[in-house]
């Protein structure tokens, strides 16, 4: 059973085209590639690659990361400015078993070294934006504005799984800061045995849950992809609930060794697109881990 899930309705026409791609054998890893330079590479979606919303000081920094979840390497950048296609970096990064997840400069000259393409991400729309909320300088940065992380997991006909995701991160962030996208068990994590993850959302919370790798030990459990996304991020929910904190602020998608998808968000609808053998759609789940099939033009408006 092939099967390719990913977050927001950004994704939604690589991830048809990702699942053609394994349809015609292609691995889970080229599949999951081509999705998220898709959505790096449109402008329109101002919270990933070429067009992402600028830090404080106007500069778009991307992260990015890869997971092959048949060796458990992983690869990823941080803080990265001018490179065309983070996730290509990310991926190339990956085979290394040391020096495998690069900050600032030091991905950027990986990126030159390797050949990869550099330009300047910003675009007038960007900065016009930048420019705009600059004398505001908003104190408390919140996420899904415009929205977030693409995140895409993938399983090919070898029982393959891969993870990756991309962001410019948080509109008018500190500079260096960095969330739980490039991060190993936080942003995602696969392993062919048990399943993959990925989470979207204010990374300094997803963080503190280590909601992907904890999706994933839910799976090796012997929970239910959806079963395991709504116990993850039910449990850190409650906690931050106990601390006094608000919980609107997370969704987490997650792909099992069989095929099966699930997603669970504190949010009142967070969409993503899905395909398998020969399914393939837009849904939408809702904070009680109610999912149904929805048309694009439901969220006419929304990335």
């Amino acid at each position: 059973m092939i099967a390719i899930i990913g977050t927001w309705k950004m994704c939604r026409e690589g991830l048809m085209e990702a699942h053609e791609m394994l349809k015609s054998g292609a691995c889970a890893a080229d599949a999951v590639t081509h999705a998220v330079v898709r959505v790096e590479d449109d402008p329109a979606y101002c919270s990933v690659g070429y067009g992402g919303l600028p830090d404080r000081d106007g500069h778009v920094m991307t992260d990015a990361a890869f997971m092959d979840g048949t060796s458990l390497r992983m690869g990823g950048v941080m803080s990265a400015e001018n490179i065309k296609n983070p996730i290509l970096a990310a991926r190339m990064l990956c085979g290394r078993e040391i020096n495998c997840l690069l900050a600032g400069r030091g991905a950027e000259l990986f990126a030159l070294r390797h050949g990869l393409k550099m330009r300047d991400m910003r675009t007038e729309a960007s900065m016009r934006r930048w420019r705009e909320a600059v004398p505001e300088r908003p104190e408390r940065l919140t996420a899904y504005t415009g929205h977030d992380t693409v995140c895409v997991l993938a399983l090919d006909e070898n029982g393959r799984l891969a993870a990756g995701v991309s962001t410019s991160g948080l509109f008018m962030k500190d500079p260096g800061r960095v969330g739980d996208s490039p991060l190993i068990g936080s942003g995602f994590y696969a392993d062919d045995r048990f399943g993959a993850a990925a989470a979207t959302g204010l990374g300094e919370d997803i963080m503190r849950g280590c909601l992907s790798y904890e999706t994933v030990s839910r799976m090796k459990r012997g929970e239910s992809p959806q079963q395991a996304c709504e116990g993850a991020l039910r449990e850190l929910a409650a906690r931050k609930i106990e601390l006094g904190e608000n919980a609107d602020n997370m969704s987490l998608i997650a792909l099992s060794p069989d095929g099966r998808f699930g997603a669970a968000t504190t949010l009142p609808c967070f969409p993503f697109a899905a395909a398998r053998g020969g399914e393939s759609g837009l849904y939408a789940v809702d904070g009680n881990g109610l999912t149904r099939a929805i048309s694009p033009d439901e969220l006419a408006g929304v990335d």
